[in-house]
């Protein structure tokens, strides 16, 4: 059987860095291949030059057929048209229009008098809806569905441009455990529709669980192809990153104190919630210096909407106190200047500022430190971004580098470090290794707890149930907006933690 998609020694250079190596990658119809490798390896640089967004370098070696045809894929518009779609880790859909809107946009069906056939572009996304077991009224504004219903809006897009190789880069980052397992369905059904995918993850048992063959990129390379049976764990850990990882949670000991650092009361959201977020309605927790308290709970209970009102992105009522005083915040600038730290889970939007170096965005949250009488100290700021570049394992060419040109999980290490090295009595981590590779989750676990052992209070939002168990002193766990639990390292087990977060009887759904 041929491949309906060959990639043949794609290379790709940018400024200072070899992002890919003579990269070698097969695609059969109605498949699902999986591409897996850390964050650096090559992967989304690949998947771009795949779906047009780059071109790779011209050195004559490189070419890529489709279909049994040598094409140079131009842009994205030509690779849809070839049948390849990508659906991103960062959802692209515009919240503000609807579910048929987004799904045909900017090829929205016309009639005679070439206005947009709205009746018609609903019937199509009704149907297509239908056919992938979707049960989503095409007339609902975006904005008001969950991320993983707005993550299918984003595969039946692809489906309309009757895509026959979709490549799904971390689809199941922000589903909860219920979405995750309408999405392998899902995966299936396009199987047997003879649509091949190349799916892209960190999660090991989800690429056990759906893929047919694994692909292994390293550092720009390809170092192995094999049938997802002859894989295991230990091998694909390995192939990866060219050394054995026992354990990814280094987490042995607790260096919790009793004494309190944050204290919450009766906290409270001072607005109208919009439809899809839940009402945070009197949470009260404890956090002591040296503890990570863990925050478990569904997608959606309010976990991270619980820190925006403490970080002041919202206003609330109810009482906080740090180190004993009453805080007084009314946004981001005061919770930072008193001592709370706060990486967000999306980096892009919220984390970083993408045209700016590692340097740059390093220093966003103390550059005073580097500044005396208006002048910045670029080599004094310089040498601190690159302790936390070597501390983090961060993969860049030289602080210079533009943040857009690293890859997602490097991105993700910049935020973390820009907040540790501000020294913040409480630091907030939302989602800390959401779409970060195995190697680089046990440096990030490692940070934390040298910050902890420091004497910094962590509060760790996580839907990864191991990580959330190993990581954590404690445990809370939030369901429709309040605290409905609490647990010790020693009781917490996932049935526990489960059950809390579904309610009495209710389905497991983290």
């Amino acid at each position: 059987m041929k491949p309906i998609l060959q990639m043949q020694n794609i290379s790709k250079s940018f400024p200072g860095v070899k992002a890919l190596s003579g990269v070698t990658l097969e695609v059969f119809e109605g498949e699902v291949l999986a591409l897996v490798g850390e964050n650096g390896a090559g992967k989304s640089t690949l998947m771009k030059i795949l779906t047009g967004v780059y071109e790779p370098d011209r050195d004559g070696r490189g070419k890529i057929v489709v279909n049994g045809v040598e094409t140079a894929i131009k842009d994205p518009i030509h690779a849809r048209n070839l049948g390849i779609s990508i659906i991103y880790q960062e959802l692209t859909t515009a919240e503000n229009l609807t579910v048929a809107e987004n799904i045909f946009l900017a090829k929205e069906p016309r009639n005679r008098l070439g206005l947009i056939d709205t009746r018609r572009m609903l019937a199509e996304s009704g149907r297509i809806l239908s056919e992938l077991n979707m049960e989503i009224d095409p007339g609902t504004q975006v904005g008001e569905l969950s991320v993983g219903q707005q993550q299918m809006i984003e595969i039946a897009k692809a489906i309309s441009y009757n895509a026959k190789v979709i490549v799904m880069d971390e689809p199941t980052a922000s589903l909860s455990h219920k979405e995750t397992r309408t999405l392998m369905q899902l995966v299936q059904k396009l199987k047997k529709q003879h649509i091949s995918i190349v799916y892209i993850s960190h999660r090991l048992e989800e690429i056990f669980e759906i893929a047919d063959r694994i692909c292994v990129l390293r550092d720009g390379q390809t170092v192995h192809q094999m049938p997802a049976t002859e894989a295991t764990t230990e091998m694909l850990v390995k192939k990866m990153v060219d050394r054995d990882l026992s354990d990814m949670y280094a987490k042995e000991e607790s260096f919790a104190t009793d004494e309190a650092v944050l204290e919450v009361r009766g906290l409270t959201q001072a607005f109208k919630a919009a439809s899809h977020r839940a009402v945070i309605r009197d949470v009260g927790f404890k956090l002591h210096k040296g503890e990570i308290l863990g925050f478990s709970g569904l997608v959606g209970a309010g976990r991270t909407e619980i820190m925006e009102l403490l970080f002041g992105i919202r206003p609330s009522r109810g009482e906080v106190l740090l180190d004993g005083e009453r805080l007084n915040v009314r946004g981001p600038a005061d919770a930072i200047r008193k001592g709370i730290g706060f990486v967000t889970e999306d980096r892009k939007l919220q984390g970083l500022v993408l045209n700016m170096s590692v340097r740059e965005n390093f220093s966003l949250t103390h550059l005073e430190r580097y500044t005396r009488f208006d002048f910045v100290d670029r080599k004094k700021e310089k040498r601190a971004c690159e302790t936390y570049i070597d501390a983090l394992g961060i993969k860049t060419p030289s602080p210079e580098q533009e943040a857009v040109l690293l890859s997602g999980g490097n991105q993700q290490k910049i935020v973390i470090a820009k907040w540790a090295a501000r020294h913040p009595k409480v630091l907030i981590v939302d989602e800390p290794t959401r779409g970060i590779d195995i190697g680089a989750k046990s440096e990030v676990h490692a940070l934390l707890l040298r910050l902890a052992r420091e004497g910094m209070g962590i509060i760790m939002i996580s839907s990864d149930l191991p990580e959330i168990m190993a990581m954590s002193d404690r445990i809370v766990v939030v369901r429709e907006g309040r605290i409905a639990g609490e647990f010790s390292r020693e009781e917490a087990t996932q049935e526990r933690i489960i059950e809390a977060a579904a309610g009495q009887g209710g389905a497991a759904v983290i």
